[in-house]
């Protein structure tokens, strides 16, 4: 990490009154015969480049190791709310037996709850070494604190190397207290995780609008910590024997102690969820009018497909939020996939490019979402949509 150093014995009057007229931040001061830098630093350094010279500098300053032989193993959480795993769980476990065969570590589960001896048992049919079980009826119901002290008591016994959580609303709000328990990093929403020989979590996402595929590592601090979406990763086969170890953890009275109470839990009425959908029509920028959306309903019904659409048509009140692909929307894997009139930039195809066959309808022959479609096809989808409806009737009527 990079800081700013001052040199007392070169600061005086002079010196001082050219790097304040330097700063274009106000971030340099001048009082009582002390120069001072603010947190309004912005690291432009035109104090170092412009200002005279070495009364500022800037100086590496490296980051205390870790011993990281200490930290060993990838480990899932495994929600488990009112009696169900949540399904992101198994595709988390596949991905960490890949992560965690780099460097022949095991692959951990930890899970919290009350009453969890089938939801165990479940998880050991899937290739898990190990299940780390803290099942007490104060754990019942999600509260922040006692889960959060629960998390955070299994890494400080067990010291895993890599924690995968799944990116749904219990999760993200879990994974960052605990990380910051451990003053460790936590990337959000992964869309690709590889592993270092040297146990290094490689954290892949989007960033900067989606111009970016940014990839974060924690070189220096364990355990790493993650979120990934539901529908992200492939989950393995489940297995017909079950296999591997369970430790049941004990945690201390004081530590499941809240003073919040879960009266009751309302289950909100079941909506369509695109994320499970197997078939899905999707529309973009390409579609003119909320008029023109009578045609591609009819594919849709004729497919028995569920209808989706991008970020600019939910913006425009064509459709409900529920109904968007993307980074900012739902994660989709369906076996089948039409896009229509949809150009293909990073944030939605990072939301469905695990789909198993992806066809692609746009005008633009230089389209990204070409770059992932299975089949493309290059035209109108005016002309296109009427004639595949047509063909979809005939084939019906045989």
């Amino acid at each position: 990490m990079q800081t700013l150093h001052i040199h007392e014995e070169l600061v005086n009057k002079q010196t001082a009154g050219e790097l304040t007229a330097i700063c274009p931040f106000g971030a340099i001061s001048y009082e009582n015969g002390k120069l001072d830098i603010s947190a309004g630093c912005k690291m432009c350094k035109l104090c170092v480049k412009k200002g005279p010279q070495g009364v500022i500098t800037l100086e590496e300053e490296k980051a205390p190791g870790i011993d990281k032989s200490l930290w060993n193993g990838v480990t899932v959480f495994a929600e488990y709310e009112q009696g169900r795993i949540h399904p992101v769980v198994f595709e988390l476990i596949g991905k960490a037996k890949e992560l965690a065969a780099v460097n022949k570590h095991p692959v951990y589960a930890v899970i919290l709850g009350s009453e969890l001896n089938e939801a165990v048992e479940e998880l050991l049919h899937y290739g898990v070494d190990e299940v780390f079980v803290y099942d007490r009826t104060e754990l019942a119901d999600f509260r922040i604190g006692p889960y959060a002290n629960a998390l955070e008591d299994f890494v400080k016994q067990v010291h895993p190397s890599a924690v995968l959580v799944g990116a749904t609303n219990l999760g993200r709000s879990l994974a960052p207290k605990v990380a910051a328990r451990f003053r460790t990093g936590l990337t959000a929403d992964c869309t690709v995780l590889q592993m270092k020989e040297n146990t290094d979590l490689v954290q892949i996402r989007p960033a900067f609008g989606g111009n970016i595929m940014a990839q974060i590592v924690t070189p220096n601090s364990r355990p790493q910590f993650c979120t990934v979406r539901y529908k992200i990763f492939s989950a393995p086969a489940r297995q017909e024997q079950a296999a591997g170890k369970v430790t049941r953890m004990q945690l201390p009275d004081s530590a499941v102690d809240t003073d919040t109470e879960v009266l009751r839990v309302i289950e909100k009425p079941k909506e369509i969820d695109i994320s499970e959908a197997e078939v899905i029509v999707a529309v973009g920028r390409g579609v003119k009018s909320p008029k023109d959306m009578e045609m591609i309903e009819e594919l849709s019904e004729l497919l028995g497909a569920h209808m989706a659409c991008t970020r600019p048509l939910i913006e425009a009140g064509w459709f409900d939020a529920k109904h968007q692909i993307g980074l900012s929307g739902r994660t989709v894997k369906p076996k089948l996939i039409i896009t229509l009139g949809i150009s293909g930039s990073v944030q939605f195809v990072a939301g469905m490019k695990g789909s198993d066959c992806i066809i692609a309808v746009n005008q633009d022959p230089n389209a990204s979402i070409f770059d992932v479609a299975h089949y493309g096809l290059v035209g109108d989808l005016y002309e296109i949509i009427p004639k595949l409806t047509e063909q979809l009737k005939g084939g019906r009527g045989r």
